[in-house]
């Protein structure tokens, strides 16, 4: 039988419990975490039945894992992935990638260097129906992608009651529309269409009680000569997500929330549905744990690189440029 996978979860708030119990749920990880909270720390310790836990990262460290899941806030993820990454410990990193370009370049030459595998946690790339359009678009039969639309939104209160007092509630944290919840389909969107050369973004803060940051945002962007908007909210009843790809031999579209993707080639000849069977949230960070796991063990890594996701960090970054200066704003780095 294989041994178990020494996985340290780093952070056991909202998202970083949903990771602890996705790995526990693969049977493939020995899990420990680390929580500054001490009343948190006795919870979940208590709730998943794992006695190795740490009030610090410093303690934690003193006994290098294996595996490390970083689920703190954004500006906390590089300095951590650096000192573990130069502890020999494979890195799956939550988005966003940070808040700043600072100390990207020095972990990504620590983890050529180390030899290790290192991952962002870009979840829409777990879903069956999106890797399937993926592929689809990526194989040649629509043609050439030439407009991307993006729209989504959801009732966020719904499904994070505490975003008023969490890393939401500050940009300098992490928080906001454009870098919690709008980075998703932007980075699917790339992984789509090819990287976001420029934007021009109008945000504000429309409906949500007790925060200042922006809940509505508009996104005009270039994937080279790809056109492509993104729409999305965060206080609408109903909780969707399309996107659709329209290239010049036809068109595909991901619905999340119908649980499919459609493709239709001729004018007025309907669409023909790819669907799925219905799952919960879970899975999409259950199946992130597999693929993690797999890469570890030397197969194929199928998740976000560091690359992509720091690509995807430039345009958040970008992003909130925009809506402070009102222009066009590049999301590449000069040649």
């Amino acid at each position: 039988m294989t041994s178990l996978h020494r996985v340290l979860v780093l952070g056991v708030g909202s998202i970083g419990e949903r990771h602890l119990r996705c790995f526990q749920n693969t049977g493939r990880a020995e899990l420990s975490f680390v929580e500054i909270n001490p009343q948190l720390r006795a919870t979940i310790a208590e709730r998943y039945s794992i006695s190795r836990h740490f009030g610090s990262f410093e303690d934690a460290l003193s006994d290098p894992p294996e595996c490390a899941v970083i689920a703190t806030p954004a500006p906390f993820h590089i300095p951590m992935a650096q000192k573990l990454a130069e502890a020999g410990v494979q890195l799956l990193i939550e988005k966003p990638l940070s808040t700043s370009l600072d100390g990207i370049e020095q972990l990504q030459a620590t983890v050529q260097q180390r030899g290790l595998i290192a991952s962002v946690g870009y979840t829409m790339r777990m879903h069956p129906s999106l890797i399937a359009m993926q592929q689809a678009i990526a194989s040649g039969r629509f043609g050439k992608p030439v407009q991307l639309v993006a729209v989504t939104g959801q009732n966020f209160p719904t499904y994070r009651p505490a975003y008023r007092s969490i890393y939401y509630n500050n940009h300098a944290t992490g928080g906001g529309a454009i870098q919690d919840a709008l980075t998703h389909a932007l980075n699917a969107g790339e992984w789509m269409v090819g990287p976001i050369d420029r934007l021009v973004v109008d945000a504000a803060h429309q409906v949500l009680p007790d925060v200042t940051v922006e809940d509505t945002v508009n996104l005009l962007a270039r994937h080279s000569d790809v056109l492509a908007s993104y729409s999305l909210n965060q206080h609408q009843p109903a909780n969707e997500l399309t996107l659709t790809v329209i290239c010049d031999k036809g068109m595909v579209r991901f619905e999340g929330h119908e649980r499919r993707w459609r493709w239709t080639l001729q004018p007025d000849s309907g669409w023909n549905d790819e669907a799925i069977e219905p799952f919960d949230r879970d899975k999409l960070y259950i199946d992130q744990a597999h693929a993690f796991l797999d890469a570890v063990e030397g197969q194929p890594n199928r998740l976000c690189s560091v690359a992509d996701a720091l690509q995807t960090l430039r345009v958040n970054l970008a992003a909130l440029a925009s809506v402070r200066s009102g222009r066009w704003e590049a999301t590449r780095p000069a040649p």
